[in-house]
Parts: C-alpha cells; sequence; structure tokens
C-alpha cells in the first residue's frame, strides 16, 4: 500500500445483509436479487487504505430475564424499497435520436438508393404523405404529421380506424377524421419484403443493451421507439427494398428519457438504462399464443327400427328374434 491516501478506497463501511432473497449493504440503498451484482457492487464511501479487520456487531447470546434489569435489543435493516408498479404495454411511445456513424454513412453512399435511379422514391412537390390519415403534401407545412397508426376496420355498417376507434356510417366521414398520433411525414412508400436479422442482448447491474446485426439499412427510413415496457425496432433496407420489424415487450421496466440508440455499419445497438437495479431472467415477455380447440363432430348414434312384439319368438327357454326382425336390423 505505498500509493495510500485519503481517496484511495472506495469501500462499504457497513455490514451485508441477506432478506427476502435481496442482498445488499446496510450502509447505502444498492440492493440486487443477483448474487454476482451484490458482490460486483462498488463501495459508497471512499478513505484509506487499511489492514484492520472492521469490528464485527456483538451478538447478544443468553437468557434474558426481568432480574437482569432492562434491556433493549434494536435490529438495523436498510430500507428495502418496493417493487415499481409495471405500465401498460400501449404506454405511448417515444422515437429516439440515434447516432448515425461514419461507417454508415459511407455505405449508403456507395449504395444506389431508389431516390437516385429516379423510378422509385422521388419525392416530387405535391406528392401525399404515406401515413394513414395525413392529407399534407410536399412540401409539407408543418413537420408535425397526424396519423393512424392502426388500420382501417369495416365491421356492420361501421367504419373506423382500429387505433382510435371512432365509429361512423359515413365513409367520407370516416376518410376525414384527424389523426389521433404525432409523428414525421413519410413520403416514400418503404413497404416491401419482410426479412429476417439476428438480434441478441446483455446486460449489467445498470443497462439492457439490444444488438441487432444488420447492414445497409437506411438510416432516415429506419426507426427505433421506446416505451417503460416496450421496444419497437424499423430497419429498410433499400438495396432489396426489404424491411425488419422488432416489436417486445420488456420483462424489466427502463427510464426512457436516459436510453440511446446507435446506428452502425453492421449493426444497431439500443442501450436501455433499467429502472430497478437487479438481474433480468429475460429480455422479453413471451407473447400469448391463442390455443384453438378443434370440435369434433357429434357421433351419430345408430337407430333401429322399432320392432313389432308379434315378430318376437317369446318362448318359455329362450327368447329370439324372428327372421324376418332380424332382416330389419341388419
Amino acid at each position: 500500500m505505498r500509493d495510500n491516501h485519503d481517496e484511495a478506497c472506495t469501500f462499504h463501511p457497513g455490514a451485508p445483509y441477506f432478506h427476502d432473497a435481496y442482498k445488499g449493504w446496510t450502509c447505502c440503498q444498492n440492493k440486487s436479487t443477483d448474487f454476482t451484482t451484490f458482490l460486483n457492487t462498488p463501495g459508497c464511501t471512499i478513505g484509506r487504505h487499511s489492514n484492520i479487520k472492521p469490528v464485527e456487531p456483538e451478538k447478544i447470546t443468553g437468557n434474558l430475564s426481568k432480574d437482569d434489569g432492562p434491556c433493549e435489543v434494536i435490529e438495523v435493516r436498510a430500507p428495502i424499497q418496493p417493487p415499481m408498479s409495471r405500465p401498460s404495454a400501449e404506454t405511448e411511445r417515444q422515437r429516439l435520436t440515434p447516432i448515425v456513424s461514419a461507417s454508415l454513412k459511407q455505405a449508403m453512399q456507395n449504395l444506389k438508393l431508389p431516390e437516385e435511379s429516379g423510378k422509385k422514391g422521388e419525392v416530387k412537390p405535391g406528392d401525399c404523405c404515406k401515413n394513414n390519415g395525413c392529407k399534407e403534401t410536399f412540401p409539407p407545412s408543418c413537420e408535425d404529421c397526424k396519423y393512424h397508426p392502426g388500420y382501417p376496420v369495416f365491421h356492420e355498417g361501421m367504419k373506423y380506424w382500429s387505433c382510435c376507434q371512432r365509429k361512423t356510417t359515413e365513409f367520407q366521414h370516416f376518410l376525414d377524421q384527424e389523426g389521433c398520433e404525432i409523428g414525421k411525414h413519410k413520403w416514400i412508400d418503404d413497404k416491401g419484403k419482410e426479412i429476417k436479422c439476428r438480434y441478441d442482448w446483455h446486460q449489467t447491474a445498470t443497462h439492457v443493451t439490444v444488438a441487432v446485426y444488420a447492414k445497409k439499412y437506411h438510416p432516415n427510413i429506419s426507426y427505433v421507439e421506446l416505451s417503460p415496457v416496450r421496444l419497437v425496432v424499423h430497419l429498410h433496407f433499400p438495396e432489396e427494398n426489404a424491411n425488419f420489424d422488432l416489436d417486445l415487450e420488456l420483462k424489466g421496466i427502463v427510464e426512457t428519457p436516459s436510453c440511446s440508440a446507435n446506428m452502425f455499419g453492421t449493426k444497431l445497438e439500443v442501450k436501455m438504462k433499467k429502472a430497478e437495479t437487479g438481474s433480468w431472467a429475460k429480455l422479453d415477455v413471451p407473447k400469448k399464443v391463442e390455443k384453438v380447440e378443434k370440435k369434433e363432430a357429434p357421433k351419430q348414434e345408430s337407430f333401429v327400427d322399432a320392432l313389432d312384439l308379434d315378430e318376437l319368438d317369446l318362448t318359455p327357454t329362450k327368447m329370439q328374434l324372428s327372421e324376418e326382425a332380424k332382416m330389419k336390423i341388419y
């Protein structure tokens, strides 16, 4: 300990505690259910290094009686924060502003985009916004786009959008309905075939990082939207006119304002800050798959024509059907 000064050591002056599956220190509010995370929790106090073991708190043993005088036993425990209430998966999402790397910009410059070909994707004055319900034309009078993120529904004479369900019977009233969500205008129709991209995730004590591995995706058309419990990723590949979509309900809760996105030449990386310290068992909540029960057709019962009692052979020793009755059965 040659280099020992007043700020050389970061340590916990308190004692460890274990309660209700939580592990933490009595000197600070950090707690976790994962033992490795507990061991890696940085100290909360700065001081000098010491080779003297801290004095352990005395344990009270033996029988306590009234003859020994008044004795008060005080148990000190760090306060345990209750779990946060989980927001709804339908909470409004925020679109992140990603940082685009130079490698992705260079890849876009070397790529022959549809805008450059002049055949597809060229925006001309007077072109309408491609978002449902938006009536703005290029160039727009307002940068905010009021549109319907859902799909049109026509059922039993009623017409409405699935996102807001303002029902009407008049088709013109349905077309004139103002959008229920505000976003950015979309002048290029990026609808194309769906492709699959590989993605994985990893976590630390404070953050969860999701990486989607992709190349040559358009940074201006692709986007990342996030809510406290939901992650939506859309990547557009202009060379193949294809899209990749990822929609996950997160296992834990994140702080949306403290999250960020980075677009690299080989992947998209989303870094999310946990709202609660602790380890996530999984990245997302599995979607429920509704099972459709197949109803079996009712079995047809065989019926026998009513028999005439005169056709039965009712002798004392045996009861037999006559030949004519047997022919009716078979």
